[in-house]
């Protein structure tokens, strides 16, 4: 292994990463500057393995996701959802919270990306659950945390990436992620309303919402509803693949658009616009990573760290914790599609040599990474949602604390308990 070159490369990595320079760049730097002290290597063949990178028959789902869930949200969909979580959370203490963790949930199942969701609900959500009496701090954790949820719920782009990065089947980890959503959206209902509670926020019944009943609401939401059981029973059946069924997405939402009649050609155009913006932020960081990937995969990086973790624990309860520990740390810092990109290839085969089940594995590696999405100094989400709703940082972490263990619990059921996921595979994917 030549230690020296990868050793001033990964330097340059992570010296970029705490300068705070954006992730793809300071992934591309590293890379480049691999290639420039390996003579033996020429030059171009980091453009093709960033072209190579992107060229991922799977990867196309991540544009066809994005696009289908800001569609949703301009053709009304996320407010008939909303609608519809009032009325089913309208007797739980803590309406509007209640509200907030359930349309996370809902719209996981839409939209896919957990930065969506946080900063939509953080513009809708937040200034009503103010006008109803919860504390600034505390709306903005629920929005946040909430939008945890989000990539466990199927199709989670999180899902799309580890699952082209690991070679692990999409469809499978669809089916994996409804069992720790539910579990996930569960256990912070109950917390809320634990806090709501005790905080006298609509603690009492038939408080959060004085609209029209269930029957009408299910009704104007029950199409939008229907997407994730089109999307997973179409990939368990063998009507389309998990990268068509995001084509399958945006034609569902196109014709919910029409069928309201809120999307227009302008508005049409400005989905399209935000989607190529968007895919091509994430693209750069893939297409960088790949590179990265690449170089790690030359200097045999996952075989000496499979070879060095053998070494320090012959135990899978002890290698899961200490690779939770690792995840949870780095997410601190770093991206997390960049985290999954670089890691899940590394990490994948070693948990597989332990004797981890893969999607077992992969669910935890994903809420890991959905963790550090809100976890200080870097956390993309929390920055999110506090820039919109204008609650500093300081005081939506110590707000937070709560939620942050039931986010550890949570993981550590994930990791422990193999039913939660891949029983759920085993239950409905016998082939």
């Amino acid at each position: 292994m030549a230690v020296s070159t990868i050793g001033v490369a990964t330097v340059v990595l992570l010296l970029l990463m705490f300068l705070n320079a954006p992730v793809f760049i300071a992934i591309f730097s590293a890379s480049v500057v691999y290639f420039i002290l390996s003579p033996n290597i020429p030059a171009l063949l980091i453009a093709q393995r960033v072209a190579s990178g992107i060229e991922s028959g799977p990867l196309l789902a991540v544009p066809f996701f994005i696009c289908s869930g800001i569609m949703m949200n301009q053709a009304g969909v996320t407010r008939r959802i909303m609608d519809f979580c009032a009325v089913v959370t309208r007797r739980l203490p803590g309406g509007l919270g209640q509200v907030n963790v359930l349309l996370s949930t809902i719209m996981g199942g839409l939209s896919g990306s957990s930065m969506a969701d946080a900063a939509m609900e953080a513009k809708i959500l937040v200034p009503q659950m103010e006008r109803k009496g919860y504390s600034r701090e505390f709306s903005t954790v629920v929005t946040a945390t909430s939008s945890m949820i989000t990539p466990l719920i199927p199709p989670g782009i999180g899902m799309i990436v580890y699952g082209s990065m690991a070679g692990v089947s999409i469809g499978k980890l669809f089916i994996a992620g409804i069992g720790p959503g539910l579990l996930l959206c569960l256990g912070m209902m109950v917390l809320v309303g634990i806090i709501a509670v005790r905080r006298g926020y609509e603690a009492g019944p038939s408080r959060a919402y004085d609209g029209p009943g269930f029957g009408f609401v299910l009704s104007r939401a029950i199409l939008p509803l229907l997407m994730p059981a089109v999307i997973i029973g179409g990939i368990r059946f063998g009507v389309f693949t998990p990268t068509e069924s995001g084509a399958i997405a945006i034609f569902y939402a196109l014709f919910l658009g029409f069928l309201y009649g809120e999307l227009s050609v302008r508005g049409i155009v400005s989905v399209l616009r935000e989607t190529a913006v968007t895919t091509g932020a994430v693209m750069i960081i893939v297409g960088a990573a790949s590179a990265f990937g690449w170089i790690l995969t030359r200097e045999k990086i996952p075989q000496f760290l499979s070879g060095l973790m053998l070494d320090i624990t012959a135990s899978p309860f002890l290698f899961i914790l200490l690779v939770n520990i690792m995840l949870l740390v780095v997410g601190m810092f770093i991206e997390g599609n960049a985290i999954t990109i670089i890691l899940a290839p590394l990490l994948a085969p070693i948990a597989a040599r332990y004797g981890i089940n893969e999607i077992q594995f992969a669910m935890a590696f994903i809420f890991n990474v959905a963790i550090g999405g809100l976890t200080p100094p870097m956390g993309v989400t929390m920055f999110i949602t506090c820039g919109i709703t204008g609650c500093k940082v300081e005081r939506f972490i110590r707000e937070a604390i709560p939620f942050y263990a039931l986010s550890v619990l949570s993981l550590l059921i994930l990791s422990y308990v193999p039913a939660v996921t891949a029983g759920v595979v085993n239950l409905l994917w016998r082939n």
